[in-house]
């Protein structure tokens, strides 16, 4: 491996072997009711294996079993796909969607643990990890899938799409609670800009094209590149058969979002969308950093990404738009029972930006325009911080948040429970794992009654 690139060095030195472990040590109390599995993906490409971009690291999932206020066990496995023993994308007949790499994302739908790379099929796993192998929803599901699908919390439904840098360039799917996929549509003027994550509201699904676009002359395997020369846009299409026809884009300032808290439809029936947000200098930093180019960058993989609003407003049909925060942040989340409705809490995790500083976990509070930040310490990256609900919860922030720590002094990961409500406690629980977790990306909290 390159120790020049940064996706191979600190927090994300890849892990060189698969582990089980059992009856984990625990500091603190678990909660009882914290009963089913965190899951979590990471790029990790195999020993000796150098990828070009960090997108491109091969999947290694990541599981903890916790129960009767235990930790059960933890396990690590790569995602087995042909790309993880070197077959191409590429081949003569076209793209091989099954050659994936699998490194994005983790979810759970239907029964299928499914991991996620928004270039090709997902990969179905076993509870205990293993890889059954890909997943086209019965021959039905023809383009790639996005690595961020939406599960709408009141219909069940999984909200996908599929994107490509070559007709058709977007395609709307989705599948019904069952795992059935009913919906798949064409969307007609969409484009080739980049497009890795979308939001839903309870009657809409949207679609922003911002100033990434496809780029064939881009060498470093992932190809695309920052465009001064195209209109960035948001697209609002109704939820349901023919709403892809019935697209309306909106002009939106220049710019670039990979990740999106949530949107929603307010009062005035406008739609509202949230996200870090690059500008044209923070995009290149960070592409340095993915690439690992000898181009300028930070020691971060994400600079000048700052929380965004979006409010479309379809009786005008104009865009007001504007930064919520100064915050260097990225991987947005919240309580998925608000996915698609208004919410007032999310979450993200800090970068130390041009000044330094920690990495750290902050929750903002939206009605009242506070944060709170729970600083990591020197050494110590958390990760996506993944909400739980508590039982019988009343207030939206009851809960828990659960993060999987790496930290570079102990060369060692735990996985903490956090009360989501109050984080300036610190840990309510500090699982210790038995090996470091390679940081990053995302990952998903699988109830007990959807780990059988």
């Amino acid at each position: 491996m390159d120790p020049a690139k940064p996706y191979l060095t600190g927090h994300y030195t890849p892990v060189v072997d698969e582990a089980t472990a059992f009856d984990l040590p625990v500091e603190g109390t678990l909660p009882p009711e914290l009963s089913g599995q965190l899951v979590r993906n990471s790029h990790n490409p195999k020993p000796g294996v150098t990828p070009t971009h960090w997108w491109k690291g091969s999947g290694m999932v990541h599981g903890v079993r916790l129960r009767d206020g235990r930790a059960e066990w933890y396990r690590n496995r790569w995602v087995r796909t042909p790309a993880l023993d070197g077959a191409p994308y590429l081949t003569e007949s076209g793209p091989d969607l099954s050659a994936s790499t699998a490194g994005t994302h983790i979810i759970e739908h239907a029964g299928r643990l499914l991991a996620l790379c928004e270039a090709n099929y997902p990969f179905e796993l076993t509870r205990e990890l293993d890889t059954v192998g890909a997943y086209d929803f019965s021959g039905k599901l023809t383009t790639a899938m996005t690595a961020h699908p939406k599960q709408d919390p009141v219909t069940g439904e999984l909200h996908f799409f599929g994107s490509s840098p070559m007709p058709p360039f977007l395609t709307y799917h989705m599948a019904s609670p069952g795992g059935d996929m009913v919906l798949s549509e064409q969307v007609p003027g969409a484009t080739a800009a980049l497009k890795h994550d979308f939001a839903i509201t309870e009657n809409h699904v949207v679609f922003l094209e911002m100033s990434v676009t496809f780029d064939h002359t881009e060498t470093s395997g992932i190809p695309y590149s920052w465009s001064d020369d195209i209109a960035p846009r948001l697209g609002i299409l109704p939820r349901g058969a023919g709403g892809a026809a019935r697209i309306r884009w909106y002009d939106i300032e220049p710019g670039q979002a990979l990740h999106f808290a949530n949107a929603y439809e307010d009062a005035q029936g406008r739609i509202v969308i949230e996200g870090p947000t690059l500008d044209r200098e923070g995009w290149k930093l960070s592409w340095n950093w993915w690439a690992g180019t000898g181009g300028p960058r930070h020691s971060e993989p994400v600079t000048r990404s700052v929380n965004r609003r979006w409010v479309a407003d379809p009786a005008t049909g104009t865009v007001t738009e504007g930064r919520c925060d100064d915050l260097n942040v990225e991987f947005p989340t919240i309580n998925e029972d608000l996915l698609g409705r208004e919410h007032r809490y999310q979450y993200a995790i800090a970068f130390p930006d041009e000044r330094g500083g920690n990495h750290g976990l902050v929750k903002y509070d939206r009605r009242d325009g506070t944060r709170q930040i729970l600083d990591a310490g020197t050494g110590v990256l958390p990760s996506e911080a993944v909400f739980v609900p508590a039982a019988g919860a009343t207030r939206e922030d009851d809960g828990y948040l659960l993060t999987v720590t790496s930290d570079l002094h102990r060369n060692a990961s735990s996985l903490l429970v956090l009360d989501a409500s109050d984080l300036r406690p610190g840990p309510i629980a500090t699982i210790r794992l038995p090996h470091r977790v390679t940081a990053g990306i995302h990952g998903s909290w699988i109830p007990e009654e959807q780990t059988a």
